[in-house]
Parts: structure tokens; C-alpha cells; sequence
């Protein structure tokens, strides 16, 4: 809905229309099956590793710590865009109100932003067990471990705070349609004539930069320990191993850095709105799918914990079930 104030030009939006991916109404409906099967692969995925490494003891390592951080962290992120993007591909309806859009958005780059600073964090990790590894359970004790998880989800819901208060004031001139499947900054944004569009704009490159080149040189830097660590050993065998130990996280953090760096690091201009979509999707939605089946798939000691889970609900249940209904 939108509302004209005294000025002509100037109008109070207290709602938006989600553009979405303008596709016939046949092919927004098997988006819909296919975004839904997704969204419950990811859910199941992310809390089958939390719950995997809250209940077993041989996951309560600093490691796996924060892999059920991240992995709540995913569980979140697809919460925030997920639900609200299927119902506009499924309902006629694709209005979203003006503060639960901001909500959104807040939420969408807060979880984001805390998800890049926690990539950081677990590198270091990385880089203390193979750097340091008689020192590593003194290095990355339980108490260190709790105060950097903090830092990852406090730093990234408070620096997101600042520039809320100028988002929930903002006046727009004529249009409320954002051409996305979910609240971005930027769309919304481009909708305001408020005088505070600089500072939004220039708050929002100067926010993804510093945390992108913070993060990206803990990660660079780290890593490059880590090289040189793994080529002073001798054993090819050793070598393998340990740099296996690395494998997933590489690739969960070069899909995750690769796509935001695309999205909201390089410039824009010329770039048309179904690729910024594309990349969009695989933040928001392709990702967290593929990062537990990444670290399931490639930890043995993960699959050894699953089966063995597996085993027991199975005996659990032959126990309680009659058989002839097993």
C-alpha cells in the first residue's frame, strides 16, 4: 500500500510487492516443489549436525563446536528468506509489509555477516590444529572457543543495528514494487528519496568490504601456515590426511566468499537483475543446503557418528515397534 503525504512526490509505503522471478504461473509452481523440497533438505541436514554434535561425544571438539554454529546459522538464514520467497511463488498475494521486509533485511545480513566472520574463525582453527597441535586443546579451550562464537553472532547483529533506524524512516517516491525475491538492501534502497541514500549506500560498501578483506586475510593468511606446515612433513600420507581436514571448509568458504564478493563487493552497473537473482539464490538458498552434505560427505568421523546414530534409533524402535509392523 501506498500512501501520498502533503508533498507530491513523496509517498508512505506501508507495504512492498516482491517482483519475484516474473516466470508463467506452471513454472513458478514447480519452483515452488523444487525451493520447498530444498528447503527441507537444508533444514533436516543443518539439524541433524547439530543435534549429531550436541549428543556425541566424539564431536565435542572446537571443530565441530563451530560447525553447529554454522550449521545453525543455515538453519536461520533459509528461515528468513525461504518461507516468505514459496509463498509468493505459490499465492497470487506477493505483498510483504513495510517492517517485516526491514526485518528481513536486517536479518538476512546480519546472519550473513556473522556466517563470513565465523568461516574466519574456524580457519584459525584450522590453523591452530595443524600449526600447534600439542598446544592446540590449551590454544582453542572451551572458554576462548564460547567468547569467539559470541564475537561471530554479537559482531554481526550489532554492527547490522546502525543503520536500521534510517531504514524504518525512510519516504519513497512512487514505486513499492522490489524486484527480487526478498527484501535485498540494495532494492529498497533504490525506492527511497530520503536524504539518507548516501550514508545507506555508502554504510552498506563500506560494512561488505571491511568484513570481506578482514575475513578473506585471516582466511588467506591462515591458510598459508597451513601450506607450509603440511609441505614441511614428510609422509605423503600425513600430508593427506591433514590437508583433508581443510577440504571442507575450502569449499564451503569459497562458495560462500566467491558468491557475496559477486553480489555486494564488485560494482553493479551493468549487471542485469536476473544474474544478481542467480547469485542471490545460491547465498540464500543453494548454500546452505550443500555445506552439511560437504562436511558429512567428506568427515569420516562424521559418517562414523551418523551410522552409529542411525543404528541406535533403529534398535531403539525394533525395541518399541512390534516387529511385524517394522
Amino acid at each position: 500500500m501506498v500512501m501520498e503525504l502533503s508533498s507530491p512526490n513523496i509517498t508512505v509505503v506501508t507495504e512492498f510487492i516482491l517482483v519475484s522471478f516474473q516466470l508463467s504461473k506452471t513454472m513458478e509452481c514447480f519452483l515452488f516443489w523444487v525451493f520447498l523440497l530444498v528447503f527441507l533438505l537444508t533444514l533436516t541436514g543443518n539439524l541433524a549436525i547439530v543435534a549429531l554434535v550436541c549428543v556425541d561425544q566424539r564431536l565435542q571438539t572446537p571443530m565441530y563446536f563451530f560447525l553447529c554454529n554454522l550449521s545453525l546459522l543455515e538453519t536461520l538464514f533459509v528461515l528468513t528468506i525461504c518461507p516468505k520467497m514459496l509463498v509468493t511463488l505459490i499465492s497470487l498475494n506477493k505483498t510483504i509489509s513495510f517492517r517485516e521486509c526491514i526485518a528481513q533485511c536486517y536479518f538476512y545480513f546480519s546472519l550473513g555477516t556473522c556466517e563470513c566472520i565465523l568461516i574466519a574463525v574456524m580457519a584459525f582453527d584450522r590453523y591452530a590444529a595443524i600449526c600447534y597441535p600439542l598446544r592446540y586443546t590449551i590454544i582453542m579451550n572451551k572458554h576462548f572457543c564460547v567468547f569467539l562464537a559470541l564475537g561471530c553472532w554479537t559482531g554481526g547483529f550489532l554492527l547490522l543495528l546502525v543503520p536500521v533506524p534510517f531504514l524504518l524512516h525512510l519516504s519513497f517516491c512512487g514505486s513499492n514494487l522490489i524486484d527480487h525475491f526478498f527484501c535485498d538492501y540494495a532494492p529498497i534502497i533504490k525506492l527511497s528519496c530520503s536524504k539518507s541514500v548516501p550514508f545507506l549506500l555508502n554504510f552498506e560498501t563500506a560494512v561488505s568490504l571491511a568484513v570481506m578483506l578482514t575475513t578473506l586475510s585471516i582466511n588467506g593468511v591462515s591458510y598459508v601456515y597451513i601450506i607450509s606446515a603440511v609441505l614441511r612433513m614428510h609422509s605423503t600420507k600425513g600430508q593427506k590426511k591433514t590437508f583433508s581436514t581443510c577440504a571442507s571448509h575450502l569449499t564451503v568458504a569459497s562458495i560462500f566468499y566467491g558468491s557475496s564478493i559477486f553480489m555486494y563487493s564488485l560494482p553493479t552497473k551493468g549487471r542485469s537483475q536476473g544474474v544478481q537473482k542467480a547469485a542471490a539464490l545460491l547465498t540464500a538458498v543453494i548454500t546452505p543446503l550443500l555445506n552439511p552434505f560437504i562436511y558429512t560427505l567428506r568427515n569420516q568421523k562424521v559418517k562414523e557418528v551418523l551410522k552409529d546414530c542411525l543404528k541406535t534409533v533403529i534398535s531403539t524402535l525394533r525395541r518399541i515397534v512390534p516387529i511385524s509392523l517394522l
